[in-house]
C-alpha cells in the first residue's frame, strides 16, 4: 500500500538581489518542506507577489532601484495578505520600526542562524493560518470591518485603517471578549522583540479608538483592562 502524499507546504517568495544569498535561502527552504518562488530584484518581487500571492515573502531591504521598504509599502497598499519577513544587514532600530510600520510582520538582521529564520517563518505561517480560521467580519455600530481582506467601511463609505490597526482588531476579535495582554499584541502584531515598551500598543489603540469610537475618551467597544491590556466588546444586537 502506498503512503499518503503529504499536503504541499506553504509557498514562500524569496526577493533577494545577491545571488549567493538567494540560492542559499532557496535550498534551505526547500529542505524544510516549503515551496519556493524567487525574484532577483524589487520590481520582479512585487510583480510576482501580486500575481502569485505567496503565503510568505522573504524580502531583502537593500536592493537597487526599488528597495524592500518600497515593495512592502506597495504590497500593503494593494491589500496583499502575504506575510512579510524583511531581511537586512543593517540592524538599527529605526529601520526595524520603519519596516514594521510599513506593514512588515517581522524583521531579521543578517547574519542570522538558519534555525532562527525557520522558526520565525513557522511562527508567521501559524499566525496566518489562525487568521484564516478566525472571525472574518466585525461589526461596531455602523462600522463593518473585514478582517481577512483588511477593508473597513462606516455607513458604506471606506474607512482607512493601517495594517497594524487591522492586526490589533484581529487579535481582539480572536479573543472573543477576553482580555489581550499588551505583550501579546507586541508578539503577534509587531513580532517579538520589535519594541522595548508596551507604550507602542497604547498609542496605536488610542489612534484606533479615534477612528472607530463615537467618544474615544469613553470607549464603547475597545475596553481597557487595567493592568493587563484590552478587550473587545462587540455591538449589541
Amino acid at each position: 500500500m502506498s503512503r499518503p502524499v503529504p499536503p504541499p507546504g506553504p509557498r514562500i517568495l524569496v526577493v533577494e538581489d545577491e545571488a549567493a544569498m538567494r540560492i542559499a535561502l532557496e535550498d534551505c527552504l526547500r529542505a524544510a518542506g516549503f515551496r519556493v518562488l524567487s525574484a532577483v530584484d524589487g520590481s520582479g518581487g512585487l510583480a510576482r507577489a501580486v500575481a502569485e500571492k505567496p503565503d510568505l515573502i522573504l524580502l531583502d531591504v537593500m536592493m537597487p532601484k526599488l528597495d524592500g521598504f518600497a515593495v512592502c509599502a506597495e504590497l500593503r497598499r494593494l491589500s496583499s495578505q502575504s506575510a512579510i519577513l524583511m531581511l537586512t544587514a543593517r540592524g538599527g532600530w529605526e529601520e526595524r520600526v520603519r519596516g514594521l510600520d510599513l506593514g512588515a510582520d517581522d524583521y531579521l538582521v543578517k547574519p542570522f542562524r538558519t534555525e532562527e529564520l525557520l522558526a520565525r517563518i513557522r511562527a508567521l505561517v501559524r499566525r496566518r493560518e489562525r487568521a484564516e480560521t478566525g472571525p472574518r467580519l466585525l461589526t461596531l455600530g455602523e462600522i463593518t470591518i473585514d478582517l481577512a481582506r483588511q477593508t473597513a467601511t462606516r455607513g458604506g463609505e471606506p474607512l482607512s485603517l493601517t495594517p497594524k490597526e487591522f492586526g490589533i482588531l484581529r487579535l481582539l476579535a480572536d479573543a472573543r471578549g477576553g482580555a489581550v495582554p499588551r505583550d501579546r499584541f507586541l508578539d503577534v502584531v509587531w513580532g517579538y522583540a520589535a519594541f522595548p515598551t508596551t507604550r507602542t500598543v497604547d498609542n496605536h489603540v488610542a489612534n484606533l479608538r479615534a477612528k472607530l469610537e463615537p467618544d474615544p475618551a469613553a470607549p464603547r467597544w475597545i475596553k481597557t483592562v487595567h493592568g493587563v491590556g484590552y478587550r473587545l466588546e462587540p455591538s449589541e444586537s
